[in-house]
C-alpha cells in the first residue's frame, strides 16, 4: 500500500527550458524576500509598496500574503505551533516555485519561529532568500491594531496571538533591517526603497 507520506516512486523531471532561460527572458534574477514581523509592523504595506516599485521598472513579482494564503493554499490550518509550521512550509514551496520560474517572489507573513524561516532559507541557494525583519516595537504594533486583533489578544478572545501569549522569534542575521529612525517610522516608499537597494547591488534586478 502507497501512502502520501511514503511516495517513493516519483521522479524529478527535467526540461529543456530552466531557470536561466526564464531569467534572461525577463532580464531579473528570480529570488525570495521573506518579509517577517509582529502583527502590525508594516508587512504587507511593505510588501505591495516593492511591488509597486518593482513594477514601475518592470520587474515581475509576486506577493505571498499570510492572510490571503489562509484563505485558500492553508485554509485548513490553524495557529497551533505545528499548524504555524505546516504554513511556512507550504508558503516556503510556493515561494520556490515563484523564484524558479524567475519571478521576485515577496512574501509577507508573521513567520515567527525562527527555525520554520530556516527551512525556507535552506529551499533556496542562501543568496536567494533575502530575510526582511520589520523591527518594530510591540507597543507600536498594538497601537496600530489594524485588524483589532490584539484588542481580542488582551481580552483573552485569541489565544496563541503572536507577541501576547505567544512567543516572536527575531532573526539573528537577516538581510535587511526595517526600523523606527528616532522614533519615526520609514514611509513605505523609504522602506521599499531600502530592498531595492539591497536587489539592485546584488544584481537581482538584471540578468
Amino acid at each position: 500500500m502507497s501512502t502520501l507520506s511514503n511516495a517513493t516512486n516519483i521522479f524529478w523531471q527535467d526540461c529543456q527550458l530552466g531557470k536561466p532561460e526564464r531569467q534572461k527572458l525577463l532580464n531579473q534574477k528570480g529570488c525570495v524576500v521573506w518579509i517577517t514581523g509582529l502583527s502590525g509592523s508594516g508587512k504587507s504595506t511593505l510588501a505591495c509598496s516593492l511591488s509597486s516599485e518593482l513594477h514601475s521598472r518592470g520587474k515581475l513579482s509576486y506577493i505571498l500574503d499570510g492572510d490571503n494564503l489562509r484563505h485558500g493554499l492553508n485554509k485548513d490550518l490553524g495557529f497551533k505551533p505545528e499548524d504555524r509550521t505546516e504554513n511556512i512550509r507550504r508558503t516556503g514551496e510556493v515561494a520556490k516555485l515563484f523564484a524558479d520560474a524567475g519571478l521576485i517572489c515577496v512574501a509577507s507573513l508573521i513567520s515567527p519561529y525562527r527555525r520554520d524561516r530556516d527551512t525556507c532559507r535552506a529551499m533556496l541557494p542562501d543568496a536567494n532568500f533575502i530575510e526582511v525583519c520589520m523591527n518594530m516595537p510591540l507597543s507600536l504594533c498594538e497601537a496600530r491594531d489594524p485588524k483589532g486583533l490584539y484588542k481580542l489578544a488582551r481580552a483573552g478572545k485569541i489565544k496563541g496571538f503572536t507577541g501576547i501569549d505567544d512567543p516572536y522569534e527575531p532573526p539573528l542575521n537577516c538581510e535587511i533591517e526595517i526600523k523606527e529612525d528616532d522614533g519615526d517610522c520609514p514611509t513605505p516608499k523609504v522602506m521599499a526603497g531600502q530592498v531595492v537597494t539591497y536587489l539592485e547591488e546584488k544584481g537581482f534586478l538584471e540578468c
